[in-house]
C-alpha cells in the first residue's frame, strides 16, 4: 500500500481501455468500466482535478472478421455496436470520459510511432508488414512478471493479434499490416498501404492526447496478457519517461462459476436483467459491491440478494431525506463518521464492498434509535456527497 500521488500537480490522467466493439458490451465488460468509473468519481469526491480518456478499439482482427460474417462494412458495425455502448454508459450512471477516441480515427498518429520505432531500430520491415523486436526493449514483460529467459532464440513472428489456447506470443509482434487481397479496409500511407495493428492502437491514441506521464491507467485483467506489456513497449520506446505511475487491473466477472463467453452461451447483457424488472442501478450496485482485484461470480440468487440490499439501504436513505426536508443542514459528529467509515473502505485500494457495508450499518443504527432533523440533514447531505461516487442511493 501507498499513498495515491498523481504524475502531475496539474491534473491527475486517466487512460482506461475502452470497449472492443467488433460486438456489444456484456455486464462482465461493465464490471471494469464501472470500477474505472467508481475509480474516477472517488478521486473527484477527494478533491483531484481528473482527465480521462477511454478508447474505441474499432480496428482489429476480430472486428473485421465479424463484418465479414455479417456482410456489413467494419464502420456500420463497431458504430452499431458504440451506439449501444453510449446508451448503456447512461442508464448506468458512468461518467461520459473527456476523450473517446477511435482507432480509425487516430492512422496518422500511428504511422508516426511506427516511423519514429523504425528509425531507432526497434521495429522493422518484414516484406509489406512492420513488427516490434522485444528484446530492443529491456523491460519488456516488466508488468505481467514474464518469464524473458523463455524467450525463442530463433526470430519468430505473430502477424495475428491473438491464436487460440495461446496467451504470449513469444516473438516479435506485429505493428503494421500490409494490405493482403482478402483485406476489406486499407489506407494508403507513408508506411505502404495497409492498417494499424492492434497493438499499435491503443498508444496511437494515447500520443495525441496525454504528452506526460499518465497518473493511472486501468483495464481488466485479461490485458496483463501481451495488451498492457505492448503499449508500455513501444510508447516508452518513443518517449523519456514512463507510460503510467500506477497501473490498475479489474479482475473477471463469471457467470455461474464459468467465464463469460459465446461458446458456452453464458453471456449476460444489461437489458436481459432490466427486462426482468431489475433497476439499471441495481445492476450498478452489484458490480461495484466488491473489491476490483478480486474475482466475482453472477449468480441470479445473488443478484436478487444484492437488490434487495440496495433497495433496503435506497429506502434508509430517502427516510433520511424526508426528515431532513426543510432543515438547514448542520455540523454533526454522526454524518462526519459516516464519511469517515466510507473513506476508510474506499482508501483501502478502493473496497467499495467494505465502504458500502459501513454506510449500512451506521444508517441501519441510526435508522433503529433515531434521529433529531438537524442530523437527518447533515446525514443526507453526506449521503449526497457519497452517492456523487456510488451512483445508486438517489
Amino acid at each position: 500500500m501507498e499513498k495515491f500521488v498523481p504524475a502531475s500537480t496539474s491534473a491527475t490522467s486517466i487512460f482506461t481501455c475502452g470497449p472492443s466493439v467488433y460486438q456489444r458490451s456484456h455486464i462482465g465488460n461493465y464490471r471494469t468500466f464501472l470500477f474505472e468509473d467508481t475509480l474516477v468519481r472517488y478521486l473527484e469526491y477527494c478533491g483531484f482535478k481528473v482527465k480521462r480518456g477511454m478508447n474505441f478499439t474499432d480496428i482489429e482482427d476480430k472486428a473485421l472478421i465479424e463484418a465479414k460474417r455479417r456482410g456489413m462494412t467494419l464502420r456500420r458495425l463497431t458504430d452499431e455496436n458504440i451506439g449501444i455502448f453510449t446508451k448503456e454508459m447512461r442508464q448506468l450512471r458512468m461518467k461520459v470520459p473527456d476523450y473517446l477516441p477511435r482507432a480509425s480515427e487516430n492512422v496518422e498518429s500511428a504511422i508516426e510511432i511506427i516511423e519514429t520505432l523504425l528509425h531507432k531500430g526497434k521495429a522493422y520491415r518484414y516484406g509489406t508488414d512492420i513488427y516490434f523486436d522485444p528484446l530492443k526493449f529491456p523491460r519488456f514483460g516488466s508488468l505481467y512478471g514474464l518469464d524473458m529467459s523463455r524467450w525463442p532464440k530463433r526470430k519468430v513472428r505473430f502477424r495475428k493479434d491473438t491464436y487460440p489456447g495461446m496467451r504470449w506470443n513469444r516473438g516479435d509482434f506485429i505493428l503494421w499490416h500490409g494490405c493482403r487481397a482478402d483485406d476489406r479496409v486499407c489506407w494508403d500511407t507513408p508506411l505502404g498501404r495497409g492498417w494499424p495493428a492492434w497493438s499499435i492502437q491503443d498508444p496511437s491514441m494515447i500520443a495525441p492526447l496525454f504528452d506526460e506521464t499518465l497518473s493511472v491507467y486501468c483495464g481488466g485483467i485479461d490485458n496483463l496478457v501481451r495488451h498492457h506489456d505492448y503499449s508500455l513497449a513501444i510508447l516508452e520506446s518513443i518517449r523519456a519517461y514512463p507510460m503510467a505511475k500506477y497501473w490498475l487491473h479489474c479482475h473477471h466477472l463469471y457467470a455461474n462459476g464459468k467465464k463469460m463467453s459465446k461458446s458456452l452461451g453464458n453471456i449476460i447483457y444489461l437489458e436481459m436483467l432490466t427486462g426482468k424488472g431489475f433497476t439499471a442501478q441495481e445492476v450498478r450496485f452489484f458490480l461495484i459491491d466488491g473489491h476490483y482485484r478480486r474475482k466475482m461470480n453472477f449468480r441470479e440468487d445473488r443478484f436478487r440478494m444484492s437488490a434487495e440490499k440496495l433497495r433496503a439501504l435506497r429506502n434508509r436513505a430517502r427516510n433520511i431525506q424526508t426528515k431532513a426536508r426543510g432543515t438547514r443542514c448542520v455540523e454533526s459528529e454522526t454524518a462526519i463518521r459516516l464519511e469517515t467509515l466510507f473513506q476508510a473502505g474506499m482508501n483501502n485500494d478502493l473496497q467499495v464492498d467494505q465502504a458500502i457495508d459501513s454506510l449500512t450499518a451506521l444508517l441501519a443504527e441510526k435508522d433503529r434509535v433515531g434521529m433529531p432533523k438537524k442530523e437527518a440533514a447533515a446525514l443526507y447531505a453526506s449521503l449526497r456527497c457519497i452517492d456523487d461516487v456510488l451512483q445508486v442511493l438517489f
